[in-house]
Protein backbone atom coordinates (compact mmCIF):
# COMPACT_ATOMS: atom_id res chain seq x y z
CA UNK A 1 0.00 0.00 0.00
CA UNK A 2 1.29 3.44 -0.90
CA UNK A 3 -0.57 5.37 1.78
CA UNK A 4 0.09 5.29 5.52
CA UNK A 5 -3.47 4.58 6.65
CA UNK A 6 -4.17 1.65 8.96
CA UNK A 7 -4.66 -1.62 7.12
CA UNK A 8 -7.20 -4.15 8.38
CA UNK A 9 -6.35 -7.76 7.56
CA UNK A 10 -8.18 -11.04 7.97
CA UNK A 11 -7.78 -13.06 11.17
CA UNK A 12 -7.19 -16.73 10.45
CA UNK A 13 -5.93 -19.39 12.85
CA UNK A 14 -4.97 -16.89 15.52
CA UNK A 15 -3.09 -14.33 13.45
CA UNK A 16 -3.56 -11.54 10.93
CA UNK A 17 -3.42 -12.71 7.34
CA UNK A 18 -3.35 -10.70 4.10
CA UNK A 19 -5.81 -11.51 1.36
CA UNK A 20 -4.99 -13.69 -1.64
CA UNK A 21 -4.94 -10.66 -3.94
CA UNK A 22 -3.72 -7.11 -3.32
CA UNK A 23 -7.19 -5.55 -3.34
CA UNK A 24 -8.33 -3.01 -0.77
CA UNK A 25 -11.50 -1.16 0.22
CA UNK A 26 -11.64 2.23 1.89
CA UNK A 27 -13.45 2.68 5.20
CA UNK A 28 -14.51 6.30 5.75
CA UNK A 29 -15.45 8.14 8.94
CA UNK A 30 -19.24 8.64 8.75
CA UNK A 31 -18.95 11.88 10.73
CA UNK A 32 -16.54 13.76 8.47
CA UNK A 33 -15.84 11.61 5.42
CA UNK A 34 -12.14 11.12 6.20
CA UNK A 35 -10.46 7.86 5.27
CA UNK A 36 -10.05 5.79 8.43
CA UNK A 37 -8.38 2.66 7.10
CA UNK A 38 -7.98 0.23 4.25
CA UNK A 39 -9.60 -3.20 4.39
CA UNK A 40 -8.50 -6.32 2.59
CA UNK A 41 -11.10 -7.31 0.02
CA UNK A 42 -11.13 -11.05 0.57
CA UNK A 43 -11.76 -13.65 -2.10
CA UNK A 44 -13.32 -17.09 -2.04
CA UNK A 45 -9.86 -18.52 -1.40
CA UNK A 46 -9.43 -16.43 1.76
CA UNK A 47 -12.81 -17.58 3.05
CA UNK A 48 -11.89 -21.19 2.36
CA UNK A 49 -8.66 -20.74 4.32
CA UNK A 50 -10.63 -19.47 7.31
CA UNK A 51 -13.08 -22.37 7.04
CA UNK A 52 -10.14 -24.79 6.94
CA UNK A 53 -8.73 -23.29 10.13
CA UNK A 54 -12.13 -23.55 11.85
CA UNK A 55 -12.60 -27.12 10.63
CA UNK A 56 -9.21 -28.21 11.96
CA UNK A 57 -9.82 -26.51 15.33
CA UNK A 58 -13.26 -28.08 15.77
CA UNK A 59 -12.33 -31.49 17.25
CA UNK A 60 -10.31 -30.07 20.14
CA UNK A 61 -12.73 -27.22 20.91
CA UNK A 62 -15.84 -29.38 20.77
CA UNK A 63 -14.02 -32.01 22.82
CA UNK A 64 -13.78 -29.67 25.81
CA UNK A 65 -16.55 -29.96 28.35
CA UNK A 66 -19.18 -27.20 28.20
CA UNK A 67 -18.04 -26.16 31.68
CA UNK A 68 -14.50 -25.63 30.43
CA UNK A 69 -15.71 -23.73 27.38
CA UNK A 70 -17.75 -21.54 29.74
CA UNK A 71 -14.65 -20.84 31.83
CA UNK A 72 -12.79 -19.64 28.73
CA UNK A 73 -15.76 -17.44 27.80
CA UNK A 74 -15.68 -16.05 31.34
CA UNK A 75 -12.05 -15.06 30.76
CA UNK A 76 -13.16 -13.33 27.56
CA UNK A 77 -15.79 -11.43 29.57
CA UNK A 78 -13.10 -10.21 31.94
CA UNK A 79 -10.98 -9.04 29.01
CA UNK A 80 -13.97 -7.23 27.48
CA UNK A 81 -14.57 -5.42 30.76
CA UNK A 82 -10.91 -4.47 31.03
CA UNK A 83 -10.83 -3.16 27.45
CA UNK A 84 -14.37 -1.76 27.30
CA UNK A 85 -13.10 1.77 26.75
CA UNK A 86 -10.97 0.71 23.77
CA UNK A 87 -13.86 -1.21 22.23
CA UNK A 88 -16.27 1.69 22.72
CA UNK A 89 -13.86 4.21 21.22
CA UNK A 90 -13.44 2.04 18.14
CA UNK A 91 -17.21 1.67 17.70
CA UNK A 92 -17.78 5.41 18.18
CA UNK A 93 -15.33 6.30 15.41
CA UNK A 94 -16.24 3.53 12.97
CA UNK A 95 -20.01 3.91 13.21
CA UNK A 96 -20.43 7.57 14.15
CA UNK A 97 -22.07 6.92 17.51
CA UNK A 98 -21.97 9.38 20.39
CA UNK A 99 -19.69 7.96 23.12
CA UNK A 100 -22.46 7.10 25.57
CA UNK A 101 -24.19 5.01 22.90
CA UNK A 102 -20.98 3.16 22.05
CA UNK A 103 -20.35 2.43 25.72
CA UNK A 104 -23.91 1.16 26.12
CA UNK A 105 -23.45 -1.18 23.19
CA UNK A 106 -20.25 -2.61 24.64
CA UNK A 107 -21.95 -3.14 28.00
CA UNK A 108 -24.76 -5.00 26.25
CA UNK A 109 -22.24 -7.26 24.51
CA UNK A 110 -20.57 -8.00 27.83
CA UNK A 111 -23.91 -8.99 29.37
CA UNK A 112 -24.50 -11.27 26.39
CA UNK A 113 -21.11 -12.91 26.91
CA UNK A 114 -21.77 -13.39 30.63
CA UNK A 115 -25.10 -15.07 29.94
CA UNK A 116 -23.70 -17.63 27.52
CA UNK A 117 -20.59 -18.25 29.62
CA UNK A 118 -23.02 -19.34 32.32
CA UNK A 119 -24.68 -21.75 29.89
CA UNK A 120 -21.55 -23.87 30.17
CA UNK A 121 -22.81 -25.01 33.56
CA UNK A 122 -26.32 -25.64 32.22
CA UNK A 123 -26.72 -26.55 28.54
CA UNK A 124 -29.79 -28.44 29.64
CA UNK A 125 -31.18 -31.62 28.12
CA UNK A 126 -34.33 -33.47 29.21
CA UNK A 127 -35.18 -36.81 30.74
CA UNK A 128 -37.98 -38.57 28.83
CA UNK A 129 -40.31 -41.39 29.80
CA UNK A 130 -40.79 -44.44 27.60
CA UNK A 131 -43.55 -46.92 26.90
CA UNK A 132 -41.05 -49.77 27.03
CA UNK A 133 -40.36 -51.20 30.50
CA UNK A 134 -36.77 -50.60 31.60
CA UNK A 135 -36.07 -48.09 28.85
CA UNK A 136 -34.62 -44.74 29.90
CA UNK A 137 -34.20 -41.75 27.58
CA UNK A 138 -32.55 -38.37 27.74
CA UNK A 139 -31.48 -35.65 25.34
CA UNK A 140 -28.12 -33.91 25.01
CA UNK A 141 -26.92 -30.97 22.95
CA UNK A 142 -23.98 -31.43 20.62
CA UNK A 143 -22.25 -28.85 18.39
CA UNK A 144 -23.15 -28.47 14.72
CA UNK A 145 -19.58 -27.89 13.49
CA UNK A 146 -18.34 -24.73 11.77
CA UNK A 147 -20.60 -21.69 12.20
CA UNK A 148 -20.57 -19.01 9.51
CA UNK A 149 -21.66 -15.73 11.11
CA UNK A 150 -22.52 -12.70 8.97
CA UNK A 151 -23.11 -9.43 10.84
CA UNK A 152 -24.13 -5.85 9.96
CA UNK A 153 -22.50 -2.62 11.07
CA UNK A 154 -25.36 -0.91 12.91
CA UNK A 155 -24.46 -2.33 16.36
CA UNK A 156 -21.26 -4.22 15.53
CA UNK A 157 -20.01 -5.54 18.88
CA UNK A 158 -23.54 -6.43 19.96
CA UNK A 159 -24.11 -8.31 16.70
CA UNK A 160 -20.82 -10.17 17.11
CA UNK A 161 -21.71 -11.10 20.70
CA UNK A 162 -25.25 -12.26 19.84
CA UNK A 163 -23.87 -14.86 17.45
CA UNK A 164 -20.36 -15.71 18.61
CA UNK A 165 -21.03 -16.61 22.24
CA UNK A 166 -23.91 -19.06 21.75
CA UNK A 167 -21.98 -20.63 18.88
CA UNK A 168 -18.86 -21.08 21.01
CA UNK A 169 -20.53 -22.37 24.17
CA UNK A 170 -22.24 -25.08 22.12
CA UNK A 171 -18.82 -26.22 20.90
CA UNK A 172 -18.81 -24.81 17.37
CA UNK A 173 -15.89 -23.03 15.77
CA UNK A 174 -16.53 -19.72 14.00
CA UNK A 175 -15.83 -17.90 10.77
CA UNK A 176 -17.16 -14.35 11.12
CA UNK A 177 -17.80 -12.25 8.03
CA UNK A 178 -17.22 -8.75 9.38
CA UNK A 179 -19.31 -5.83 8.15
CA UNK A 180 -17.53 -3.69 5.57
CA UNK A 181 -18.41 -0.56 7.55
CA UNK A 182 -17.18 -1.83 10.94
CA UNK A 183 -14.04 -3.85 10.14
CA UNK A 184 -11.73 -2.78 12.95
CA UNK A 185 -14.00 -3.75 15.84
CA UNK A 186 -14.10 -7.33 14.49
CA UNK A 187 -10.29 -7.44 14.38
CA UNK A 188 -10.02 -5.97 17.89
CA UNK A 189 -12.44 -8.59 19.17
CA UNK A 190 -10.42 -11.36 17.50
CA UNK A 191 -7.22 -10.18 19.18
CA UNK A 192 -9.02 -9.89 22.50
CA UNK A 193 -10.39 -13.44 22.50
CA UNK A 194 -6.95 -14.83 21.60
CA UNK A 195 -5.36 -12.86 24.45
CA UNK A 196 -8.05 -14.21 26.78
CA UNK A 197 -7.14 -17.81 25.95
CA UNK A 198 -9.40 -18.89 23.09
CA UNK A 199 -7.44 -21.48 21.07
CA UNK A 200 -6.25 -20.55 17.59
CA UNK A 201 -8.64 -21.40 14.79
CA UNK A 202 -11.74 -21.35 16.98
CA UNK A 203 -12.60 -17.77 15.97
CA UNK A 204 -11.69 -16.42 12.53
CA UNK A 205 -12.59 -13.17 10.75
CA UNK A 206 -12.96 -12.48 7.05
CA UNK A 207 -13.04 -8.88 5.82
CA UNK A 208 -14.25 -7.39 2.54
CA UNK A 209 -17.33 -7.34 0.35
CA UNK A 210 -19.99 -9.93 0.91
CA UNK A 211 -20.46 -10.74 -2.77
CA UNK A 212 -17.28 -12.82 -2.79
CA UNK A 213 -16.30 -13.75 0.75
CA UNK A 214 -19.76 -13.93 2.29
CA UNK A 215 -21.17 -15.90 -0.61
CA UNK A 216 -18.30 -18.38 -0.33
CA UNK A 217 -19.04 -18.83 3.37
CA UNK A 218 -22.69 -19.66 2.67
CA UNK A 219 -21.91 -22.06 -0.17
CA UNK A 220 -19.13 -24.08 1.47
CA UNK A 221 -20.22 -27.61 2.44
CA UNK A 222 -17.97 -27.51 5.52
CA UNK A 223 -20.03 -24.71 7.09
CA UNK A 224 -22.74 -26.47 9.05
CA UNK A 225 -24.73 -23.52 10.38
CA UNK A 226 -25.15 -20.03 8.94
CA UNK A 227 -26.43 -17.10 10.97
CA UNK A 228 -27.18 -13.85 9.15
CA UNK A 229 -28.47 -10.49 10.34
CA UNK A 230 -29.29 -8.01 7.60
CA UNK A 231 -31.69 -7.21 4.80
CA UNK A 232 -34.55 -9.46 3.80
CA UNK A 233 -33.41 -9.55 0.16
CA UNK A 234 -29.97 -10.91 1.07
CA UNK A 235 -31.53 -13.24 3.64
CA UNK A 236 -33.65 -14.84 0.92
CA UNK A 237 -30.54 -15.49 -1.17
CA UNK A 238 -28.75 -17.06 1.80
CA UNK A 239 -31.77 -19.24 2.56
CA UNK A 240 -31.83 -20.47 -1.03
CA UNK A 241 -28.14 -21.33 -1.23
CA UNK A 242 -27.90 -22.79 2.26
CA UNK A 243 -31.18 -24.63 1.90
CA UNK A 244 -30.06 -26.45 -1.21
CA UNK A 245 -27.28 -28.12 0.72
CA UNK A 246 -29.44 -28.56 3.86
CA UNK A 247 -27.30 -26.31 6.04
CA UNK A 248 -28.94 -24.93 9.12
CA UNK A 249 -29.78 -21.28 8.46
CA UNK A 250 -30.79 -18.63 11.00
CA UNK A 251 -32.04 -15.31 9.62
CA UNK A 252 -32.74 -12.10 11.54
CA UNK A 253 -33.97 -9.71 8.86
CA UNK A 254 -35.73 -6.40 8.37
CA UNK A 255 -38.67 -4.70 10.00
CA UNK A 256 -41.22 -1.97 9.40
CA UNK A 257 -42.24 -1.77 12.99
CA UNK A 258 -45.48 -0.12 14.19
CA UNK A 259 -45.64 2.18 17.20
CA UNK A 260 -49.27 2.62 18.33
CA UNK A 261 -50.46 5.65 20.32
CA UNK A 262 -53.96 5.16 21.77
CA UNK A 263 -56.38 7.84 22.89
CA UNK A 264 -55.66 7.07 26.56
CA UNK A 265 -51.85 7.08 26.23
CA UNK A 266 -49.57 9.19 28.37
CA UNK A 267 -48.57 11.44 25.48
CA UNK A 268 -45.33 12.67 27.01
CA UNK A 269 -44.15 9.11 27.60
CA UNK A 270 -45.36 8.08 24.15
CA UNK A 271 -43.39 10.93 22.55
CA UNK A 272 -40.28 9.99 24.52
CA UNK A 273 -40.40 6.36 23.37
CA UNK A 274 -41.51 7.16 19.82
CA UNK A 275 -38.52 9.46 19.42
CA UNK A 276 -36.10 6.84 20.75
CA UNK A 277 -37.68 4.13 18.59
CA UNK A 278 -37.49 6.19 15.40
CA UNK A 279 -34.30 8.19 15.83
CA UNK A 280 -31.85 6.57 18.27
CA UNK A 281 -28.80 5.05 16.58
CA UNK A 282 -29.77 7.34 13.66
CA UNK A 283 -32.71 5.01 13.00
CA UNK A 284 -30.32 2.19 12.11
CA UNK A 285 -32.16 -0.58 13.92
CA UNK A 286 -34.05 -3.52 12.48
CA UNK A 287 -36.39 -2.84 15.42
CA UNK A 288 -36.78 0.90 14.70
CA UNK A 289 -40.29 2.29 15.13
CA UNK A 290 -40.67 3.68 11.63
CA UNK A 291 -44.50 3.58 11.38
CA UNK A 292 -46.20 5.67 14.04
CA UNK A 293 -49.93 4.92 14.19
CA UNK A 294 -51.97 7.40 16.23
CA UNK A 295 -55.63 7.59 17.26
CA UNK A 296 -57.36 10.52 15.57
CA UNK A 297 -58.54 12.13 18.82
CA UNK A 298 -54.95 12.68 20.02
CA UNK A 299 -53.20 12.93 16.66
CA UNK A 300 -52.70 16.71 16.55
CA UNK A 301 -51.52 16.95 20.16
CA UNK A 302 -49.17 14.02 19.75
CA UNK A 303 -47.78 15.32 16.44
CA UNK A 304 -47.04 18.73 17.89
CA UNK A 305 -45.15 17.18 20.78
CA UNK A 306 -43.26 14.69 18.61
CA UNK A 307 -42.23 17.31 16.05
CA UNK A 308 -40.95 19.52 18.86
CA UNK A 309 -39.03 16.59 20.31
CA UNK A 310 -37.51 15.67 16.93
CA UNK A 311 -36.43 19.25 16.30
CA UNK A 312 -34.78 19.40 19.73
CA UNK A 313 -32.54 16.40 19.11
CA UNK A 314 -28.84 17.18 18.88
CA UNK A 315 -26.84 15.83 15.96
CA UNK A 316 -23.20 14.89 16.32
CA UNK A 317 -20.71 12.47 17.81
CA UNK A 318 -19.87 14.34 20.99
CA UNK A 319 -21.00 13.29 24.45
CA UNK A 320 -24.65 14.14 24.99
CA UNK A 321 -25.59 14.15 21.31
CA UNK A 322 -28.76 12.25 20.47
CA UNK A 323 -27.85 10.79 17.09
CA UNK A 324 -24.92 10.66 14.74
CA UNK A 325 -24.66 10.08 10.99
CA UNK A 326 -25.83 7.03 9.06
CA UNK A 327 -23.10 4.54 8.30
CA UNK A 328 -22.00 5.55 4.78
CA UNK A 329 -22.58 8.02 1.97
CA UNK A 330 -24.50 5.54 -0.17
CA UNK A 331 -27.00 4.92 2.63
CA UNK A 332 -27.45 8.65 3.16
CA UNK A 333 -28.24 9.19 -0.51
CA UNK A 334 -30.69 6.28 -0.59
CA UNK A 335 -32.56 7.70 2.39
CA UNK A 336 -32.71 11.20 0.94
CA UNK A 337 -34.01 9.77 -2.36
CA UNK A 338 -36.69 7.84 -0.48
CA UNK A 339 -37.79 11.02 1.27
CA UNK A 340 -38.02 12.87 -2.06
CA UNK A 341 -40.08 10.01 -3.52
CA UNK A 342 -42.40 10.12 -0.52
CA UNK A 343 -43.09 13.81 -1.15
CA UNK A 344 -43.89 13.04 -4.78
CA UNK A 345 -46.38 10.44 -3.53
CA UNK A 346 -48.23 12.97 -1.38
CA UNK A 347 -46.25 12.92 1.84
CA UNK A 348 -46.01 16.06 3.97
CA UNK A 349 -42.69 16.62 5.72
CA UNK A 350 -43.43 17.77 9.26
CA UNK A 351 -39.76 18.15 10.19
CA UNK A 352 -36.36 17.23 8.79
CA UNK A 353 -36.43 15.81 5.30
CA UNK A 354 -32.88 16.70 4.33
CA UNK A 355 -29.25 16.71 5.34
CA UNK A 356 -28.33 19.43 7.84
CA UNK A 357 -26.89 22.63 6.38
CA UNK A 358 -24.43 23.46 9.18
CA UNK A 359 -20.83 23.34 7.98
CA UNK A 360 -19.78 20.99 10.80
CA UNK A 361 -21.96 18.24 9.27
CA UNK A 362 -21.35 18.97 5.61
CA UNK A 363 -18.81 16.19 5.00
CA UNK A 364 -20.63 13.58 7.07
CA UNK A 365 -23.55 11.27 6.36
CA UNK A 366 -26.09 13.15 8.45
CA UNK A 367 -29.84 13.29 8.01
CA UNK A 368 -32.14 15.43 10.10
CA UNK A 369 -34.71 13.50 12.16
CA UNK A 370 -37.63 13.29 9.74
CA UNK A 371 -41.38 12.84 10.22
CA UNK A 372 -43.69 12.45 7.24
CA UNK A 373 -47.48 12.62 7.36
CA UNK A 374 -50.18 11.85 4.82
CA UNK A 375 -48.72 8.89 2.96
CA UNK A 376 -51.01 6.08 1.88
CA UNK A 377 -50.38 2.81 3.68
CA UNK A 378 -49.35 1.32 0.33
CA UNK A 379 -46.75 4.04 -0.38
CA UNK A 380 -43.19 2.76 -0.65
CA UNK A 381 -41.94 4.54 2.45
CA UNK A 382 -44.91 3.18 4.44
CA UNK A 383 -43.91 -0.37 3.52
CA UNK A 384 -40.16 -0.45 2.95
CA UNK A 385 -37.48 -0.58 5.64
CA UNK A 386 -35.34 2.54 5.29
CA UNK A 387 -32.71 2.15 8.06
CA UNK A 388 -32.40 5.83 8.86
CA UNK A 389 -33.92 8.52 11.11
CA UNK A 390 -37.23 8.68 9.21
CA UNK A 391 -40.73 7.75 10.39
CA UNK A 392 -44.18 8.04 8.83
CA UNK A 393 -47.32 9.06 10.74
CA UNK A 394 -50.71 7.42 10.20
CA UNK A 395 -54.15 8.29 11.63
CA UNK A 396 -56.60 5.62 12.82
CA UNK A 397 -60.00 5.73 14.46
CA UNK A 398 -59.79 2.86 16.94
CA UNK A 399 -57.80 -0.14 18.12
CA UNK A 400 -59.20 -2.45 15.43
CA UNK A 401 -58.03 -0.12 12.68
CA UNK A 402 -54.68 0.30 14.43
CA UNK A 403 -54.18 -3.46 14.54
CA UNK A 404 -55.17 -3.88 10.89
CA UNK A 405 -52.71 -1.21 9.78
CA UNK A 406 -49.97 -2.53 12.07
CA UNK A 407 -50.32 -5.97 10.49
CA UNK A 408 -50.51 -4.61 6.92
CA UNK A 409 -46.85 -5.38 6.13
CA UNK A 410 -44.76 -8.31 4.99
CA UNK A 411 -42.58 -7.84 8.08
CA UNK A 412 -43.30 -8.93 11.63
CA UNK A 413 -40.33 -8.10 13.83
CA UNK A 414 -41.40 -5.78 16.66
CA UNK A 415 -44.26 -3.53 17.76
CA UNK A 416 -45.11 -1.18 20.60
CA UNK A 417 -48.40 0.17 21.94
CA UNK A 418 -48.98 3.00 24.40
CA UNK A 419 -52.17 2.79 26.43
CA UNK A 420 -53.27 2.97 30.05
CA UNK A 421 -55.57 -0.01 29.53
CA UNK A 422 -54.09 -3.37 30.50
CA UNK A 423 -56.89 -5.12 28.60
CA UNK A 424 -56.25 -3.17 25.42
CA UNK A 425 -52.50 -3.61 25.65
CA UNK A 426 -52.70 -7.37 26.16
CA UNK A 427 -55.35 -7.80 23.46
CA UNK A 428 -53.10 -5.99 20.99
CA UNK A 429 -50.07 -8.03 22.09
CA UNK A 430 -51.96 -11.27 21.43
CA UNK A 431 -53.13 -10.24 17.96
CA UNK A 432 -50.18 -8.33 16.47
CA UNK A 433 -48.10 -10.50 14.13
CA UNK A 434 -44.63 -9.76 15.46
CA UNK A 435 -41.99 -11.65 17.39
CA UNK A 436 -41.61 -8.93 20.03
CA UNK A 437 -44.32 -6.68 21.49
CA UNK A 438 -43.68 -3.92 24.03
CA UNK A 439 -46.35 -2.11 26.01
CA UNK A 440 -45.65 1.49 27.05
CA UNK A 441 -41.99 1.38 25.99
CA UNK A 442 -40.21 1.40 22.61
CA UNK A 443 -40.13 -0.98 19.68
CA UNK A 444 -36.65 -2.25 20.56
CA UNK A 445 -35.04 -3.66 23.68
CA UNK A 446 -34.04 -7.31 23.85
CA UNK A 447 -32.01 -8.61 26.79
CA UNK A 448 -29.47 -11.47 26.84
CA UNK A 449 -31.92 -14.02 28.22
CA UNK A 450 -34.83 -12.98 25.96
CA UNK A 451 -35.49 -14.43 22.48
CA UNK A 452 -35.52 -11.99 19.57
CA UNK A 453 -36.74 -12.62 16.04
CA UNK A 454 -39.71 -12.04 13.80
CA UNK A 455 -42.57 -13.36 11.73
CA UNK A 456 -42.98 -13.21 7.96
CA UNK A 457 -40.21 -11.46 6.03
CA UNK A 458 -38.44 -10.56 9.29
CA UNK A 459 -36.83 -13.96 9.64
CA UNK A 460 -37.15 -17.70 9.26
CA UNK A 461 -38.46 -18.58 12.70
CA UNK A 462 -35.19 -18.88 14.62
CA UNK A 463 -34.46 -16.75 17.67
CA UNK A 464 -31.39 -15.08 19.12
CA UNK A 465 -30.32 -14.54 21.89
CA UNK A 466 -31.72 -16.35 24.96
CA UNK A 467 -31.74 -20.07 25.54
CA UNK A 468 -33.52 -20.34 22.19
CA UNK A 469 -30.22 -19.49 20.47
CA UNK A 470 -28.88 -22.85 21.63
CA UNK A 471 -31.32 -24.46 19.19
CA UNK A 472 -29.58 -22.62 16.34
CA UNK A 473 -26.07 -23.72 17.29
CA UNK A 474 -26.55 -27.25 18.59
CA UNK A 475 -27.86 -30.59 17.44
CA UNK A 476 -30.27 -32.37 19.76
CA UNK A 477 -29.56 -36.03 20.31
CA UNK A 478 -31.93 -38.48 22.00
CA UNK A 479 -30.11 -41.26 23.88
CA UNK A 480 -31.98 -44.33 25.10
CA UNK A 481 -30.80 -47.38 27.00
CA UNK A 482 -32.49 -50.50 28.27
CA UNK A 483 -31.98 -51.92 31.75
CA UNK A 484 -32.45 -55.68 31.76
CA UNK A 485 -33.52 -57.08 35.09
CA UNK A 486 -31.94 -60.46 34.31
CA UNK A 487 -28.54 -58.72 34.28
CA UNK A 488 -28.92 -57.21 37.75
Amino acid sequence: MADSKMRILNWINGEEKPAEVDSWLGKYNPHNGELLCRIVNSTEVDTQDAITAATEAFPDWSGLTPVRRGQILTDIVAAMKERAGELAECIAVETGKPPQDAKGEVNGAILQAEYFAGEGMRLYGRSLTSGMPGKYCHTVRQPCGVAGLIVPANTPIANIAWKTFPALICGNTVVLKAAEDSPRIALLFARLVKDAGLPDGVFNVIQGRGQASGAALVADERVNVISFTGSTSVGRQIAEVGGKRLARVSLELGGKNPFIVCDDADLDQAVHWASLSAFSNAGQRCAAGSRIIVFKSVFDAFCDKLVAKAQSLKLGVEAGCDLGPVINKRQQQLILAAIDAAVQQGGEILCGGSAPTASEFAQGNYILPTLINGLAESAELSCKEIFGPVATLHVVGDIDEALRLANATEYGLTAAIHTRSVDRGMWFAQHIKTGLVNINIGTYGSEPHMPFGGFGASGNGTREPGVEALDVYSELKNIAFLVREDQL
